[in-house]
């Protein structure tokens, strides 16, 4: 579904992404681990035109979509979770919702859509009028997934949705992310726990530096011993 070959981001003289590959299946969830500053989140803005490649090519269904604008890229059928949830503070929770899906024009399916996302998370029902700004971080990211969901994606783009969230939050988040993807929804993960992540991925790909320095199935990078004494420390 996802093949991206030669990515290269920069910021100035700066090389964040040094030419990476890597590709996703239909059907896939794929995780993306590694450090702090290994170039991750540059990844997936660059994937999602939030920023601009310096290089490389990234084809979604077989077609080239690396100089296509960010709301096109939501039309092709592809959406981000950002990292730091990105909600609209001023607006309520069902708003929040329906800014997910402004590019469809089918009342009752959008409807429906919100409905499965109260399904899915309880407490954004509970809380539908809320102003999104004064919900705790856990229930902002439940928002920023709820949303994406909104414009029925087949490509999940998820930057670190564990950061900073208590860990019964975090189970909750990645029970819906699991339930997503046994729905069918491919899924490509960017995640500091690294344990958790390849926990619930088929694949995975360690980045260091800009670089992609490992690849492997998701239980061969658990059980490996470079991966287990830098990312699970062990």
């Amino acid at each position: 579904m996802l093949e991206v070959t030669g990515l290269r981001v920069a910021y100035g003289g700066i090389q964040a992404v040094r030419g990476i590959s890597f590709h996703v299946n239909q059907g896939e969830m794929v995780a993306l681990i590694g450090a702090n500053g290994a170039g991750k989140t540059s990844t997936l803005k660059a994937l999602s035109r939030l920023l601009d490649a310096a290089g490389g090519s990234v084809r979604y269904c077989g077609k080239e979509v690396a100089k296509l604008a960010p709301h096109q890229l939501i039309a092709e059928g592809i959406a981000l979770v950002p990292e730091g949830r990105g909600v609209f503070p001023r607006m309520s929770i069902v708003e929040n919702l329906l800014m997910g899906a402004y590019c469809r024009n089918d009342t009752q399916g959008i409807a429906s859509d919100i409905e499965h996302v109260f399904s899915l998370f309880p407490r954004l029902e509970e809380r539908a009028q809320q102003l999104a700004g004064t919900l705790s971080g856990g229930e902002q990211q439940m928002l920023a997934i709820g949303r994406a969901l909104m414009s029925r994606p087949k490509l999940l783009l998820l930057d670190e949705p564990s950061m900073g969230l208590a860990p019964l939050m975090v189970q909750k988040i990645f029970e819906v992310v699991c339930s997503v993807a046994r729905e069918g929804m491919t899924v490509l993960l960017v995640e500091q726990n690294a344990k958790l992540a390849l926990e619930v991925s088929q694949r995975g790909y360690v980045m260091e530096s800009g670089e992609i320095t490992l690849t492997d199935d998701a239980d061969k990078l658990l059980a490996n011993p470079k991966v287990r004494e830098a990312y699970l420390g062990e």
